[in-house]
């Protein structure tokens, strides 16, 4: 009989059973899987991108599906986070999984304040910063993309909360790594990557861009193999945990993530394509672990051999 491995992993404070979450935007506020998957079974849910005031996101066509991936432009599409702690957190407070809401700002003033409202509110255990969001002071230059506004956004809201702080960081970057030890510089508990890689589609016969918004977000398998080498580098450059994401669509693929250096990874696109990938890549890394004798999870991050 194969002894069961132990699979729990910290991320900060917030102790997670497992360490397969999902990644924000792509599994909604929770519940839409209730019916799909036993939620108490996933080591943290990552809600989709909150904002002070409601947001309608972008005009439709806002999807396209790309070899190997998806584009999507949806423009961070949500209820705001009063209406998200008044109808949604009630339901996900019955789990027994803890609850990450991802935030994104205009200026760093809107960051700040939305981790003030959230920092009282119990339930929820940690808040992903996403810094990919365009800085209208600057000229639209997302903050993630410059070491300077990464650290002024992180440090922003870290003197707003007690609550652990996740910076969910963009590919978009010449050197993520001086990103990541500005982050981390700024307060930041963890760091989380990647986020979306910028693409384009054409439609050739009316040489129009296939999205409204003109470029959008690349994920999916995809973008994996550029997801690993920034966790790789990442998690050579800081002593913060690293959380994987990028084009995870199974065990073996989340594997990749935790011996490059993730202590955990987050499950994204796959989850419109197969609604149980979660739980199935759960079950994958625990028997992987089984048949090679690995009695903790914990032994097997960073075990990359270069």
């Amino acid at each position: 009989m194969e002894k069961q491995p132990k699979l729990q992993t910290d991320i900060g404070t917030i102790r997670l059973k497992n360490p397969v979450m999902t990644a924000s935007g792509t599994f909604g506020y929770g519940r839409e899987y209730s019916e799909l998957i036993d939620l108490s079974r996933l080591g943290a849910i990552i809600v989709k991108g909150l904002f002070l005031k409601p947001a309608k996101g972008n005009p439709p066509p806002r999807i396209v599906e790309t070899p190997c991936g998806m584009l999507n432009a949806i423009g961070l599409e949500n209820i705001g986070i009063q209406a998200f702690v008044e109808e949604k957190l009630p339901y996900l407070n019955t789990l027994s999984t803890p609850i990450i809401v991802n935030i994104y700002g205009h200026t760093v003033y809107e960051y700040a304040e939305l981790a003030a409202r959230i920092d009282p509110v119990e339930g929820i255990a940690g808040i992903e910063v996403n810094i990919s969001c365009p800085n209208i002071k600057e000229g639209g230059i997302a903050f993630g993309v410059n070491p300077r506004s990464a650290h002024e956004v992180i440090k922003a809201v870290r003197d707003m909360t007690k609550k652990p702080v996740i910076a969910k960081l963009s590919p978009n970057v010449a050197d993520i790594t001086e990103i990541a030890k500005s982050v981390e510089a700024a307060g930041s508990d963890a760091v989380s990557l990647i986020n979306t890689i910028t693409g384009l589609a054409i439609d050739i016969e009316t040489r129009r861009p296939k999205l409204a918004n003109i470029t959008g977000g690349l994920s999916g398998p995809a973008i994996k193999p550029v997801a690993l080498r920034m966790v790789w580098q990442v998690a050579n450059a800081v002593r913060i945990p690293v959380i994987g994401i990028g084009g995870i669509a199974s065990a073996s693929d989340a594997l990749e993530f935790l011996i490059a250096g993730a202590c955990a990874i987050q499950v994204g696109t796959a989850n419109f394509v197969n609604p149980r990938a979660t739980i199935e890549i759960l079950e994958g890394i625990e028997h992987f672990l089984s048949k090679k004798g690995i009695e903790d999870i914990r032994d097997i991050v960073g075990t990359l051999r270069v």
